[in-house]
């Protein structure tokens, strides 16, 4: 039953694009592997790795010879690495770290299907790989999951005691609360970040918009205060679900959090110190009650990653101050075909909770949580 409900879940939680982004060739010259479709640098690998599971998934390591710290990076559940090439790029090359993206099972180029159980698989291949190919060392490791990104980076980060941080980026909850704000984890539900991060025990720093109409910035207020050790979270005002890398908040937080970590060091039980990453200021918890109407979403373009890592190299490498986006473009990510048709929750918990979804659908869970 558990693998029915886990396979139900993958439906509604998992969208590979189709077709992927970019194909995967090997060079004649070296032998090595590389992208199609993007401009490849010299300074990026793409690697082909197994996982506990027998899928291949495939990966992307961008160096950074500046680089004293590096990224592991869990996208969102709409994108793919072709996606997500240029914004990991950039995104090396402006906090000055080494980065390593990957595509889950089933996405881009990648084998098998997409499950939670197979993301968790993907992320220890990843993470295997950081520490046998390219000898980085778990005190040396930020965390960094995006939207359902964020349950691979929790269940690991919940196993790690020795991680020097771990970002959030539009966390979830967990899947059933993207749908509906259940009060306790029920043994159907995927992804249960709520009951995992309080085992983290690195400096977390969540970031999420305060008008994000596919998951409410109240999973990561929630998330933020079952942390143990607390960094300064980021709202960001008007931001959305699949837009904060637009706003120019986003990269200098982003730069303020890895400075601090940098100077931080990790004592022999884990716990980082001599760093400014337990602190939250009067000013950040009084931004955590501010509510913004949401803006309405439009589409800007279907490589909306490509414009962020534009819009940063443009603007934050002149140290430019520009004005935030005032439209928000179109979600693609998680429950984006929930949130659209309202009953697409009672039927995702239907499913999983009676054998005929024509009975009273989630009447029983809605009653049980008043």
């Amino acid at each position: 039953m558990g693998a029915v409900t886990s396979s139900m879940a993958a439906k509604f939680a998992f969208f590979p694009p189709n077709p992927p982004s970019y194909g995967v060739v090997v060079e004649e010259s070296t032998g090595k592997l590389k992208m199609t479709e993007v401009v490849q640098g010299e300074d990026v690998d793409i690697l082909k790795l197994e996982t506990k599971k027998g899928t291949e998934i495939i990966a992307m390591y961008v160096r950074n010879p500046a680089a004293k710290l590096t990224v592991l990076y869990s996208h969102g559940n709409a994108a793919d690495l072709g996606q997500m090439y240029d914004l990991f790029t950039e995104l090396s090359l402006h906090l000055r770290v080494n980065l390593m993206g990957y595509d889950y099972s089933g996405y881009g180029q990648s084998t098998g299907k997409p499950s939670e159980q197979n993301t968790y698989a993907d992320i220890e291949a990843v993470y295997k790989c950081l520490e046998e190919t390219y000898g980085v060392k778990e005190e040396d490791i930020i965390l960094y999951g995006q939207s359902v990104g964020s349950g691979p980076t929790v269940d690991m980060g919940s196993r790690l005691s020795r991680l020097r941080g771990l970002v959030l980026h539009s966390p979830i909850l967990s899947g059933v609360r993207v749908l509906h704000p259940v009060k306790r984890t029920y043994w159907f539900d995927i992804f249960k970040n709520i009951d995992k991060i309080p085992l983290v025990e690195c400096p977390v720093l969540i970031i999420h918009g305060t008008a994000d109409d596919v998951v409410d910035c109240s999973h990561g207020k929630q998330l933020f205060d079952l942390c143990n050790q607390k960094y300064d979270p980021l709202w960001v005002e008007g931001g959305n679900h699949c837009d904060l890398e637009l706003y120019p908040e986003y990269i200098k937080h982003l730069k303020k959090f890895i400075s601090a970590i940098e100077k931080s060091t990790v004592s022999p039980n884990g716990n980082a110190q001599n760093s400014r990453c337990t602190y939250q200021t009067e000013k950040s918890r009084s931004s955590t009650e501010k509510r913004v109407k949401s803006i309405p979403a439009k589409h800007r373009s279907k490589r909306y990653n490509t414009r962020a890592s534009m819009y940063m190299n443009e603007k934050f490498s002149k140290n430019m101050d520009p004005e935030p986006p005032k439209k928000a473009r179109n979600n693609i990510d998680l429950a984006r075909h929930f949130h659209g048709q309202k009953l697409m929750g009672i039927h995702l918990v239907s499913i999983f909770t009676s054998p005929n979804p024509e009975n009273k659908t989630s009447r029983s869970i809605a009653a049980e949580e008043k």
